[in-house]
């Protein structure tokens, strides 16, 4: 992904900790050349041996390079493009300058937005404001409302936080009622309490989710998508964790057993091996000195995505669910395990509570995709049986407590036996 704009943004979320990497480079305007713009998308065009390449723009804020910047990406990809291939452009944006012409834009070009939203306006604004500390809420739904007028493709961004990680189903409800948004991605808030946004220190900040209230949030919006939006609504996670259940691996990045697919490009052709790592110590080289395949397939690069794996405690590599896990993202590894071993990841608690309280329900679900089903026919399936579950009985979900202490405290049928 590249970051045109480097970490230059006009809001300024508390929770950002990629603001801070205006250190990286200090004197610099934060714009990239249009040198740096055609290197990266060439490159990126050459070293795809598959018909469909992804050409993805993220922050900072992108948006803060002007719509004629994307006018030229557009016309550069078409210079390179070879037969036969198809690119896919992506664009990750805080909404603030989202306006009818950037919208006929995106819809002509069928790019996918990544639109950053954190619930009803009295969430959002926990954290998130512009630079004079205002509101930006109104303003980034009307990006969504626009968007939606002229049929862009986008999903909400989410990140889940100390403050709208207590209201789920409220967060959940406003997305899929209010805002009639399909795809939503849950990004948790895990920042380390230091000066540099750089992964060190094991202090993790107030402003952060709590281990036991991710998983606590998880669960409430499973229970009611599963019940009912299987199909309507696609949230990443669940669609990820299913996939781990069908394939034996899962389709994102941070579920994966090993990672550094996600470079990150800077403004100036930097190339570091993660997003959540530009750092001075991953810094892999520069795509105007060294070619970008070059240095995505250095032992370096190698190196970092299989560390994932190496370091991975044995808490871990015995844990049931290894398999849809795997540790998940490196940066939130700031705990010890009970033994002491360090490298538990720091949302480790409600993970495994959200993987157990589920797993009965995506066991099903992937059993109805390997028989050539759809996945939603767990929604009939899960009423049929709920009417034959009384509150005192086993839950059908396999955990062994009583229905009315699990998944019966959703209260989403009434109670048929006693």
């Amino acid at each position: 992904m590249a970051k045109p704009t480097g970490a230059q943004c006009n809001l300024d979320c508390d929770y950002c900790f990629f603001l801070k990497k205006v250190n990286l480079y200090p004197g610099s305007d934060f714009r990239m050349t249009d040198e740096v713009m055609e290197s990266y998308i060439r490159q990126t065009i050459e070293g795809h041996q598959v018909p469909q390449v992804t050409i993805a723009w993220q922050g900072g804020e992108p948006t803060l390079m002007g719509l004629d910047f994307f006018r030229r990406t557009v016309d550069i990809e078409k210079k390179y493009l070879k037969p036969g291939m198809q690119i896919e452009n992506t664009l990750q944006t805080n909404g603030v300058l989202i306006d009818k012409e950037w919208c006929e834009f995106l819809h002509e070009n069928r790019f996918l937005v990544g639109l950053s939203l954190d619930g009803p306006k009295h969430l959002h604004d926990a954290y998130r404001k512009d630079k004079a500390g205002n509101s930006v809420f109104d303003r980034v739904i009307r990006a969504a409302h626009l968007m939606q007028e002229h049929k862009v493709e986008f999903n909400i961004l989410c990140t889940v936080n100390a403050a709208n990680s207590r209201h789920p189903l409220e967060v959940y409800r406003f997305f899929r009622d209010e805002l009639k948004a399909r795809y939503i991605q849950f990004i948790p808030i895990v920042e380390r309490d230091n000066e540099t946004g750089n992964q060190e220190g094991n202090k993790i900040t107030d402003r952060s989710v709590r281990p036991e209230q991710f998983g606590d949030f998880l669960i409430e919006i499973f229970d009611e998508w599963v019940r009912k939006d299987v199909g309507v609504m696609f949230v990443q996670l669940f669609d990820g964790i299913l996939a781990s259940y069908v394939r034996g691996y899962s389709t994102l990045c941070i579920l994966q057993p090993t990672c550094g697919e996600g470079c990150a490009l800077e403004h100036n052709g930097d190339l570091y091996s993660c997003d959540h790592f530009v750092e001075p110590s991953y810094l892999l080289g520069n795509i105007t000195r060294t070619p970008l395949v070059e240095l995505i397939s250095s032992e370096k690069q190698r190196a970092f995505g299989q560390a994932k794996s190496k370091n991975l405690p044995r808490y871990c590599r015995e844990c049931e669910f290894l398999f849809t896990c795997h540790g998940e993202c490196p940066k939130n590894r700031v705990l010890n395990t009970p033994d002491g071993e360090p490298g538990l990841n720091w949302l480790c608690a409600g993970l495994k509570g959200f993987f157990a309280h589920s797993k009965h329900y995506m066991q099903i679900m992937a059993d109805l995709l390997r028989r050539g089903k759809y996945a939603d026919e767990i929604v009939k399936i899960i009423a049929e049986e709920e009417r034959n579950t009384g509150r005192n009985d086993p839950c059908p979900c396999g955990s062994g407590k009583k229905y009315k202490h699990c998944h019966g405290k959703s209260n989403i049928v009434k109670e048929t036996k006693s």
